[in-house]
């Protein structure tokens, strides 16, 4: 069985994406994200041919742009293509979150 670290691997940039580069598959990656106490603008974009499913792990998030709202602990978002979004972690606390994505119909490449 091969296991990955992820939570240990998360860099200055606040997420580890976990994709083709450990697995060597292109259909799907895992993006894990790290937000600091009162952190905000992280931007999210799947890009074309892609689609994402964004958890909130630990915290709410703050979400705006193409998407508008508050993404509350345990809810997940569908984001599609060139759709934007930024997220805000406005608590005074850390905040997770996951994003699992992977090639929308026609846009494996």
């Amino acid at each position: 069985m091969e296991v990955f670290e992820v939570r240990g691997m998360v860099g200055e940039s606040g997420e580890y994406i976990l994709g083709a580069g450990q697995t060597g598959s292109h259909a799907c990656y895992l993006i894990y994200g790290v937000m600091k106490p009162g952190e905000k603008g992280r931007r999210l974009k799947p890009g074309r041919g892609h689609e994402e499913l964004l958890i909130a792990l630990k915290g709410d998030l703050r979400v705006t742009g193409d998407r508008e709202g508050l993404l509350r602990e345990g809810q997940a978002l569908h984001l599609k293509g060139e759709e934007t979004c930024w997220l805000d972690n406005g608590t005074d606390s850390e905040a997770l979150y996951i994003i699992a994505g992977g090639h929308s119909e026609g846009g494996h490449h």
